[in-house]
Order: structure tokens, then sequence, then C-alpha cells
């Protein structure tokens, strides 16, 4: 057993170099910008489970089905190992998902540490992205770390004389999200999504409003389609259709050794704004817009001659200012129904001189 300071310090050294070396390239995710993201380990569980940003939170209308993410060979991956140099010890690594499970065949980032006589930090010394590396190392103690996507495990080893295997359990599963309008895909740059540990529908409201998370994402920004591997557990997906208020939350369950593909069924459009001076005319340039609830609650606002923006099915109001006019037009947004919104110059107000 690794001592818990012992764990802190490899844990610490291991997301490190994983953030220099882009090691999770792997899991085919890119961040918004196209770069490669930082990951970390799922955050430890607090009393109180985190909340979207949302201040009135969608329930998701969701399917997803599990398939096996590996094959079921059993056969020994390390059933022959190659001759190392004189003087060096061989140490063959794989892992599984689960002790009995199947061995994981994909690539996944493995290093090395040897920890040292006086109790310092364990000494990076090896490294490998492979399925089933493996080590030529001098004898002494070490600790082996793999990472596959979110998940990790880590394990002391031993080695005297003698060449050694070691087979590591990651209990881990890959997630994958699409989303849908109506029985339409929605394409996979268009829609992102965050990842939570728990339930959503475990957080429940305070005093009638949604609580506020007191932790960061276990992901961010990942886009429809990418394939992403975490740890066996219960997560909530928060997912965002465009860039107006279209967002759900979903619970989904990952599997060791499994593949999840959900399906978010969002309730939304995409709406075109055009001031203009008669029904059909030509839209009038360098509008400044905003969309905002009945309520007051601002959504979006832009700047153009036809700005869109995907909005969740329900109503709206329409503010457009164009030199010292301003005009409204209030509007309802069905789901699947993209279309525009005309607001005429005939119901704009002109600044009455007397006010000023």
């Amino acid at each position: 057993m690794l001592s818990i300071s012992t764990l802190a310090r490899l844990s610490a050294f291991a997301l490190l170099a994983l953030s220099s070396a882009g090691a999770f390239a792997q899991v085919g995710f890119t961040g918004p910008s196209g770069s490669a993201p930082s990951f970390a380990p799922p955050p430890v569980s607090t009393t109180q489970p985190p909340t979207p940003p949302s201040a009135q939170p969608r329930a998701a209308s969701t399917s997803a089905t599990t398939t096996p993410v590996a094959n079921t060979n059993q056969r020994d991956p390390h059933a022959f190992i190659p001759q190392v140099a004189s003087g060096k010890v061989a140490l063959a690594v794989s892992a599984r998902y689960a002790a009995d499970g199947a061995y994981i065949p994909r690539a996944m980032t493995w290093r090395v540490f040897a920890e040292r006589p006086d109790g310092g930090n364990p000494l990076a010394v090896a490294e490998a992205q492979d399925a089933y590396p493996v080590f030529a190392l001098d004898p002494g103690n070490y600790i082996v770390h793999a990472s596959y996507g979110l998940a990790s495990s880590s394990r002391r080893v031993q080695l005297t004389g003698e060449t050694k295997k070691e087979t590591l359990v990651i209990p881990a599963g890959g997630l994958r999200v699409q989303g849908l309008i109506g029985d339409q895909v929605i394409p996979p740059h268009r829609l992102r999504f965050d990842i939570y540990e728990g339930s959503f529908l475990q957080r429940g409201p305070v005093n009638g409003r949604a609580r506020k998370s007191e932790r960061p994402p276990v992901l961010r920004g990942a886009s429809g389609g990418d394939l992403v591997f975490l740890p066996a557990g219960t997560y909530y997906v928060q997912s965002t259709f465009g860039d107006g208020n279209a967002q759900i939350q979903a619970d989904v369950r990952i599997e060791p050794g499994r593949l999840t593909d959900a399906t978010v069924h969002h309730r939304a459009a995409q709406i075109t704004l055009r001031l203009v001076n008669v029904p059909g005319g030509e839209a009038i340039a360098n509008t400044q817009w905003s969309v905002v609830t009945p309520g007051g609650d601002m959504i979006r606002e832009s700047t153009g001659a036809f700005p869109s923006v995907v909005l969740a099915e329900g109503e709206y109001i329409a503010v457009a200012r164009h030199i010292d006019k301003t005009c409204q037009q209030t509007f309802k947004v069905q789901s699947g129904n993209d279309r525009e919104i005309e607001v005429l110059t005939g119901q704009c107000e002109v600044p009455n001189p007397a006010r000023k």
C-alpha cells in the first residue's frame, strides 16, 4: 500500500507532467480554441452538489446506450518479453478495466517514478504512450502511474534481478455525447458540454434558487461527438447548444470497460433578428440588439444587420437600438422552428426632447 504522503506527491508530479506534455491526446478531445486541454482527476465529493450557472436549469430529455469499449481477449499481452541490456531489469506493465476484466488495449500514459532513500519526492525516470510497454530499469523501488483519459492508478513496485510483470486496475469507461432537435442531429461544433460529478437530480434548490457550484467541472468545453474517458461512477452533463440560453442537464452512468453514447434532446431554435422599415424590407445595418426575457433577464447582446442566436423554447423580447431610436418586438420560440424576427422602425420610440 502506498502511504498518503507518497500518493499526494506522486499525484502532484504526475499531473504536472501530464499538463505539460499533452498526455491525453488519445482521448480525441480538443478545447474550445482547438488547443490541448489541461486535465485533472475528478475533484473530491463535497456535501453540496454542483450547480450549473443558469438561474433556471432545464430538465433534460436524454437517452443513452452502452457498448464494450474493449474486446474480451484475456491473453497475457506480455507472454513474450524482449531482453534488456545487461544490468537492467525488464518491467512489463498492462492495465485492466477490472481485476477480472479485459486488458485495456488502448494507448495510455505510463510514468515510472523512482523512490528516494531519503523519502524525498519521487523522481520521474521513464515514460511511455502505449497499451503494454516494457521498461528497462535499474534494480530498486519504483512507483508506476498509469493515466487513461481522466482515470488513473498507481502501484509501488520493487525490482530485484528478475523480469517483472505488473497489471494495474483502472475502472474507467468512455462517454460520447450528441444532441438532437426533434429528429435532427445538432452539428458537433455547435454543441459543447461540461461534466460534473454526482447527479443533477440530487442538487435541489435552496430557497427557490439553484445552488452555486463550489467546485469546478471534471471536464469543461468538450464538443459534441468527442470521446472522453472517465473513472466509473455517476456524472451529469451540462449541454449547451449554440451561444444563447439553450442549455440542459442530464445524468449519465459510466461503467468500467463500456462506452456510453448519450443523446440529449434540446428544445430550442435559431432566431435571426432584422430591423426593417417595412415588412420584408432590407435589414438596417449598425443596429444594436438585446434579447431579454419578459422578466427582464438579459440573454444576448449583439450588433449588426441580422444577428442570429439560439434560444430555448419560450417567450422573449427583441430590443433594437439604431441612432436615437429604440424599437422592440415580443416573440415566441418553438423548438425546431428556425425563423427570422422582424422589428419595424414604425414601432420605435424617439426620445422626447422635453425630457432632457
